[in-house]
């Protein structure tokens, strides 16, 4: 990549994506832990979520790096993110194996009516409260098990939840270039085997970014997948250079993206902008009713149903299709709402005097293919040149579980034997 290219990118990754304000960019690291005599023989795992980058986005853009080390590991045709196709649910269901319904987290802003309180992934008061989060987080369960783990910006990292934080970690920002993320990487490795993480979570957001903001058939995200492709290649040729023995990497996303129909919006049912009569939160891709008087559900159900338009469904939460895990059956947080209106892409809801984005996602996958996600996966602990079918994301939780030795102590949604065909043979 020429070095004007990269000096754009890099005060675009700074710039763009970074937030308003002075932001502590200070790693924080709990004290007194230290992997255990059978952690240091375990095997390490670094596990890569790229924001937003769909499935077809390595071939479509030749990343090479990626491209080559997938095709000596494991490759997968497409991973199905969960419904909604959105970051902070997928990043949750990536780490803890349970579908967005089942761990709590169910949109980027919900509010919870038990709490009587509003989660927003901006709030970094929610974002850092454990309590908003079910589940057992992948760096929760290698810290219980004696395992040293450390988390660069992955969602809800920061927070206590499943009962404990990654040994290192940063209070979420984007003000570190990929390539700065790759040195953290880096030290951490270079720590002494008793200190050393063993399992490491690492986000970028850059392509998600580009995708928003120009679209995802754009020069601008063409750059920010290589931007994201030569920081992969950095990270693996360094960490080659340590030496250290069974390192492996998993790369996903969260989610794909669209090219949405922002000239021509859908307008939002008259009747529901009510706030004494009804709660409405809008994603565009998906707009949740909230019924304030349970009684009138139905009646309200059959009205919106009666005077839609052939650019969106609208559905009971109770007659969802069940392959989405986000009905009544589901909702274990009660969070969700009564009624869900559906866009058909690329269409979406928007309020009058709103922007929206170029770009999108939140779409069911299976309907929408531009919202499927990417599954990478090398190192010593996989296949080599295996190619495998379209699988949902529930199913990599236990994948690393496994890797690593640890036990699973609570049930989940993911099923090793799914992506257990992607491991080499014991011996």
């Amino acid at each position: 990549m020429k070095q004007g290219l990269q000096f754009f990118l890099l005060i675009f990754s700074l710039t763009f994506f970074a937030q308003k304000g002075n932001v502590d960019t200070t790693q924080v690291v709990i004290p007194n832990r230290y992997n255990s005599v059978e952690a240091q023989t375990k095997p390490y795992v670094i596990m890569i979520s790229t924001d937003g980058f769909r499935y077809d986005y390595a071939k479509k853009y030749n990343a090479e790096n990626l491209l080559r080390l997938s095709n000596e590991g494991v490759q997968a045709k497409a991973m199905f993110p969960s419904y909604p196709s959105i970051t902070f649910p997928n990043h949750w269901t990536l780490i803890t194996g349970l579908y967005p319904s089942h761990h709590g987290l169910i949109d980027n802003f919900f509010y919870d009516y038990k709490r009587k309180e509003s989660y927003a992934m901006s709030d970094k008061k929610n974002a850092e409260d454990g309590s908003w989060y079910g589940g057992t987080p992948l760096w929760g369960l290698a810290e219980k098990q004696g395992m040293v783990s450390a988390s660069l910006m992955w969602v809800g990292s920061a927070s206590d939840a499943g009962g404990k934080r990654p040994t290192y970690y940063y209070p979420y920002h984007e003000k570190f270039s990929p390539s700065e993320k790759v040195d953290k990487v880096i030290e951490w490795l270079k720590l002494p085997m008793d200190k050393r993480p063993h399992f490491i979570s690492l986000y970028f957001p850059e392509v998600d970014g580009s995708g928003h903001h120009f679209g995802p058939d754009t020069k601008e995200t063409e750059d920010a997948v290589h931007l994201v492709d030569n920081a992969i290649g950095e990270l693996v040729q360094e960490v080659n250079d340590l030496g250290l023995k069974n390192v492996n990497f998993v790369f996903v996303s969260d989610h794909g993206m669209i090219k949405v129909d922002g000239g021509s919006p859908l307008e939002i049912p008259a009747m529901l902008l009510n706030k004494d009569k009804f709660d409405i939160y809008n994603s565009q891709t998906l707009l949740r009713v909230y019924v304030k008087n349970q009684d009138k559900v139905k009646n309200v159900y059959k009205e919106l149903k009666e005077n839609k338009t052939d650019d969106y469904e609208v559905y009971l939460d109770k007659k969802l299709p069940k392959y989405l895990h986000f009905g009544t059956r589901d909702d274990r947080y009660n969070r969700i709402g009564q009624i869900l209106l559906i866009p058909k892409a690329p269409k979406i809801f928007l309020e009058k005097g709103k922007k929206t984005s170029v770009g999108k996602h939140g779409y069911n996958p299976k309907i929408v293919p531009e919202m499927k996600a990417t599954f990478f996966a090398w190192g010593p602990e996989f296949k080599n040149n295996l190619v495998i079918d379209e699988f949902a994301n529930i199913n990599v939780y236990p994948l690393v579980a496994e890797i690593l030795g640890l036990k699973i102590d609570q049930p989940i949604d993911g099923k090793l034997k799914v992506l257990k065909k992607t491991l080499k043979e014991k011996n």
